[in-house]
């Protein structure tokens, strides 16, 4: 399921947004200080981020900016009690996706919601790679150095996600997400399963893990 990002600040504005998301079948994490919203989004990985202007400790703008920076595309959509035209500009030109104007009418949230799920997944490249490794989504077929590899579906499912958020710690729980069937039971240890078995493929270096924050591909940094 899609994992949201909301930031804000309002004691009753930001628990209603949390909770009608959750309704709606999201995943919303919910985080009131403009460093902490950056914190998280460089840790985790979010599918759209709503952002109030009026942070505390560091402002929406600067947190977007600072994700732009660093080639954070996650889309984003500002909600701010700021309506008027250079406010907004400043948001477009910072590079928000969308802008909603408070009181945010939740219906309408929605939509935007879906509108910007629908743009990231029209988005997806057919194919991706990070360091040597290539995935070829269309034919499910993945290549080391050129070389194919062969996986189990659940292997490809993994690494797919792993790859198109590299650079970005995934948990394990979002894995475990990725492989849910409702037919199928996803035993507690099938991501640790997969997980071992292309570091046997592809390198135990290539797949990084951090307690507390999942797996990681593309980045080697310890």
């Amino acid at each position: 399921m899609p994992r949201l990002l909301v930031a804000e600040d309002d004691a009753d504005l930001g628990p209603a947004m949390k909770r009608a998301l959750e309704l709606d079948g999201y995943v919303a994490d919910l985080f009131t200080r403009g460093d902490d919203v950056l914190a998280a989004a460089r840790v985790a990985s979010y599918d759209v981020i709503l952002l109030d202007l009026g942070l505390p400790h560091m402002s929406g703008l600067e947190v977007l900016r600072e994700l732009r920076s660093a080639k954070d595309a996650t889309p984003v959509i500002i909600i701010t009690a700021f309506d008027r035209t250079p406010h907004r500009v400043a948001g477009l030109d910072a590079g928000a996706d969308d802008y909603v104007v408070k009181p945010v009418d939740l219906e309408e949230l929605a939509a935007r919601i879906r509108s910007q799920l629908r743009r990231k997944d029209r988005r997806q490249d057919d194919s991706v790679s990070v360091g040597g490794v290539t995935l070829d989504f269309t034919g499910h077929i993945a290549a080391l150095d050129g070389e194919p590899v062969a996986l189990t579906a659940k292997e490809f499912r993994v690494l797919a996600l792993l790859m198109r958020r590299s650079r970005r710690f995934v948990s394990k729980a979002d894995l475990e997400g990725e492989l849910y069937d409702q037919d199928h039971w996803v035993e507690s240890n099938t991501v640790e399963v997969a997980i071992s078995a292309l570091r046997r493929k592809f390198g135990r270096d290539f797949i990084r893990t951090a307690r507390g924050l999942g797996y990681m591909v593309g980045c080697q940094e310890v």
